[in-house]
């Protein structure tokens, strides 16, 4: 049995506690282990504690790494991004520099039918060599697991495709990619004159074709005015929910359309973005139950300056998750540090609470927070090592890479 030791720590961040998705003070508490120290076996955490403890159990065969005045956190849950794309969008980014909107953008035909174009005529090898780019990207920063949305193929072969990609990932880049069924993204062009019919073809035709492939876990909508309303999201993530799939939402990001309220009618995993929820619709998440995914980049990105109303949903009780939301029209990141540093910034999160919301409660909401998100035995030893003395600092430098090593399962994958 190969065995791994991690040893002094500036702080070992375990986010040791309750086996469940963090809300409330709990968000600030990391359980912080000073001078820390973790044993691993075979890819899992067997103990964690001050280094001089770990030290007394080390086997003669061990493996040791000096984490000396470095920081060890669990590796990070990205639990909302687009990684498989084709092209990219840097026409329209510098027209919103010039003073376009991201909306105007898209009713002149760009914004996500822009890169539906480049994606339908891209192979699947060309698709997940690109993909595999930004695999790199993300564990370069820290991050060890993606949720992977399709949609950006809006036809049957085409998000079929992007999936099959999403799957080859996993077999091919040492992160774990979790996949979404997107199809209900954008109408495509050549349905604009006939959207029911693109939402059929999305409930009878790629659903079906989806499960039967067990090409996703979840199901998401962009519910907003101008993609699906709440009568189709509702229509299409019903169905997705009778197939045995996970629903999860873009809801409320552009104006206040119900997607907050019909993701907690729903039962919902996550609703996604939220810039436009009231109070009335943090009110229904609560109740429900449903994890709201926090999204800055996006904002940050597309110049706006409403962000969500993170406070307040910490101060409701909901187990808040934040993500990058990389995807190439409106949040070209996959930095989760720049997350963290807009969490701080602009929805006024601590450090703290943004680790939690980036790691173990991000991890809840893609079903694996019993085997991820924390460094506590007998979970994954998925980790990253940081060329920081205290966990604040990633926050606190942004746009400076302080990735010094990351682990997948024990093994070194940067």
């Amino acid at each position: 049995m190969k065995t791994l030791a991690v040893l002094h720590a500036s702080q070992l961040v375990t986010l040791a506690g309750p086996k469940r998705p963090r809300v409330g003070a709990e968000l600030g508490e990391l359980a912080i282990i000073p001078d820390g120290g973790m044993l691993v076996r075979d890819g899992t955490v067997v103990a964690t504690g001050p280094s001089e403890e770990i030290e007394r159990q080390m086997p003669d065969d061990v493996e040791v790494v000096d984490a000396t005045g470095r920081v060890v956190l669990p590796g990070f849950v990205d639990a909302h991004a687009h990684p498989v794309f084709a092209g990219n969008r840097l026409d329209e980014f510098e027209l919103r520099a010039r003073g376009a909107t991201y909306e105007e953008i898209a009713a002149g035909g760009g914004g996500i039918r822009s890169t539906v174009r480049k994606t339908r005529a891209a192979t699947e090898d060309q698709l997940l060599a690109q993909a595999i780019k930004h695999a790199e990207w993300f564990i370069g920063g820290g991050t060890t697991t993606v949720e992977a949305k399709s949609g950006y193929g809006l036809s049957v072969d085409d998000e079929i495709k992007i999936l099959r990609v999403v799957r080859r990932l996993n077999q091919e880049t040492a992160v774990e990619f979790v996949p979404t069924f997107l199809g209900a993204h954008a109408i495509p062009e050549e349905f604009q004159s006939a959207p029911d019919r693109y939402v059929s073809l999305v409930v009878e035709e790629m659903l079906p074709r989806i499960v039967d492939e067990g090409l996703a876990e979840f199901c998401d909508v962009f519910c907003e005015r101008g993609y699906f309303d709440v009568e189709t999201s509702r229509k299409v993530l019903s169905a997705a929910r009778e197939r045995g799939l996970g629903i999860r939402m873009h809801a409320d990001q552009l104006t206040n359309a119900g997607g907050a309220e019909l993701a907690a009618e729903l039962g919902a995993v996550t609703a996604d973005h939220l810039e436009q929820t009231e109070a009335p619709g943090i009110a229904a998440m609560k109740h429900a139950h449903v994890q709201p995914v926090l999204l800055p980049g996006s904002v940050y990105a597309l110049g706006k300056t409403r962000y969500p109303r993170a406070r307040e949903m910490i101060e409701a009780g909901l187990a808040i998750v934040i993500a990058t939301d990389f995807n190439p029209g409106s949040s070209p990141t996959p930095s989760m540090q720049m997350v963290l540093s807009l969490a701080a910034t602009q929805m006024k999160m601590t450090p703290a609470e943004g680790v939690t919301a980036a790691t173990i409660n991000a991890a809840y909401s893609l079903n694996r927070g019993d085997k991820i998100g924390s460094l506590e035995p007998g979970k994954r030893a998925n980790f990253a090592i940081f060329n920081c003395e205290d966990y604040r600092e990633l926050a606190y430098y942004f746009g400076v890479p302080q990735t010094h090593s990351v682990y997948m399962r024990g093994a070194r994958r940067f």
